[in-house]
């Protein structure tokens, strides 16, 4: 009797799909090179930030850094998309890139010629800021041209581990640095790091974008009309305001470490830290992703279980129960942010993705600044715990009723994809 082979076993995908990396070579350097270079701006913030308290020895100097960093962040995130529309990406993305190598440069021989003056270093943050801005809506926008739709999934994923792994490793090399080298050290290594990114925007193809033969120039009111007249795309924007607006306790993190841990400043390192870990984690575990197809509802779910854990966070008193949940917050977020990333590459159009990257640039930015200052006055109008809680609360019940005014959202399809 002959014998059967037996089936091949089929074993769902757990952790992260690496298929983009295996396939597109393009898109392997990019990733990479964007890693290493995430990894040196996260040590330039914090030596900033270690440098300014060291001249000032004010907090609120410090504070002025990320105000530094916001305004032009903002200020120029729609435009540099509407640039990304109009011009070469890759081109844009090297240009942009150096001016930020450039910069770091800088701010590296100022600290070797023991240049130490806050306005310099306020100044090198702003410029840093306006070169993010053209730089971000150029890069995610030449994503979906080098890999095919069913692959942004696995790539947002796989972006979205670059992001918070730069803003826990970052820190905590930057921290290490300094303390055994000094600023200068940090700021050259930054510098030296956007080689890779630069070598990988450089080996890539010309990115022109998908423009009609005498078409009028892009403009930023163009895109916000795109978007206004498009549910889902909208959707993907207010279910995160829903998260990062409402439910961002980040503000409080301080005070609660004393309030309810009695701890000090360690512990409130360890309440920053847990989402990012939990986010990070979130983009290790994202195998299954690549087979989901109602990427709306799973978006939905995401925020849900954000603003779900957030309040759960609010109401406990351990401080290893409330990192869990931080963590799973962070989890969660990871999820919402690949798929959201995934339907703004998928369901819009190539010479309108700047814009619309553009956009998602400005609401991830701004959205948890806005967070922290309502989270901030809710605390001192009532508690952490009341804000906290109510927080996460109010998250749960405004997406729902997002999801109920507009039920298409939910309907979503990758295989149709439908701004």
């Amino acid at each position: 009797m002959p014998q059967t082979s037996p089936a091949p076993s089929v074993r769902p995908r757990i952790l992260a799909d690496l298929t983009p990396l295996r396939t597109s070579v393009h898109y392997r350097r990019l990733w990479f090179g964007n890693t290493i270079s995430w990894i040196g701006q996260g040590m330039t913030t914090l030596a900033i930030s270690l440098q300014v308290y060291g001249i000032t020895r004010s907090t609120f100097a410090v504070g002025l850094v990320g105000l530094c960093s916001l305004v032009p962040l903002l200020a120029f995130g729609l435009y540099g998309g509407a640039i990304a529309d109009t011009v070469d990406r890759r081109r844009l993305g090297l240009i942009s890139a150096s001016g930020s190598a450039v910069l770091s440069a800088a701010l590296a021989a100022a600290a070797f010629a023991d240049f130490h003056h806050v306005w310099f270093l306020y100044g090198v943050v702003a410029f840093q800021s306006v070169c993010a801005a053209v730089n971000s809506p150029a890069r995610s926008a030449m994503i979906p041209r080098l890999l095919p739709v069913e692959q942004l999934p696995a790539a947002n994923a796989l972006t979205s581990m670059t992001m918070t792994s730069g803003t826990l490793i970052g820190p905590m090399l930057g921290g290490l640095v300094v303390g055994f080298a000094g600023y200068q050290t940090a700021y050259a290594i930054d510098a030296v790091a956007f080689s890779a990114s630069l070598y990988a925007m450089w080996r890539l193809p010309s990115m022109l974008p998908d423009r009609v033969e005498g078409a009028k120039k892009a403009s930023v009111l163009e895109g916000l009309r795109f978007l206004a007249t498009r549910p889902n795309l909208r959707m993907t924007f207010f279910s995160d305001f829903c998260a990062m607006i409402l439910a961002h306790p980040r503000a409080l993190f301080p005070a609660v470490a004393v309030i309810w841990y009695d701890g000090d400043a360690r512990t409130a390192g360890l309440l920053v830290a847990a989402p990012a870990l939990g986010a990070v984690l979130g983009g290790v575990f994202s195998g299954w992703q690549g087979r989901i197809r109602r990427q709306g509802l799973a978006i939905l779910l995401a925020v849900g279980a954000w603003g779900a854990a957030i309040a759960v966070f609010g109401l406990t008193r351990n401080l290893w129960l409330g990192l869990l949940f931080l963590g799973l917050a962070g989890f969660a977020d990871a999820i919402s942010m690949a798929f959201r990333s995934t339907m703004l590459q998928a369901a819009v159009p190539d010479e309108l993705r700047g814009r619309l990257q553009g956009v998602f640039l400005v609401v991830v930015v701004g959205g948890p600044r806005l967070g922290d200052f309502l989270a901030g006055s809710a605390a001192d109008l009532t508690s952490p715990s009341v804000t906290v809680t109510g927080g996460g609360v109010a998250c749960v019940l405004a997406v729902s009723l997002l999801a109920l005014r507009w039920r298409g959202f939910a309907r979503y399809d990758a295989r149709d994809p439908q701004p």
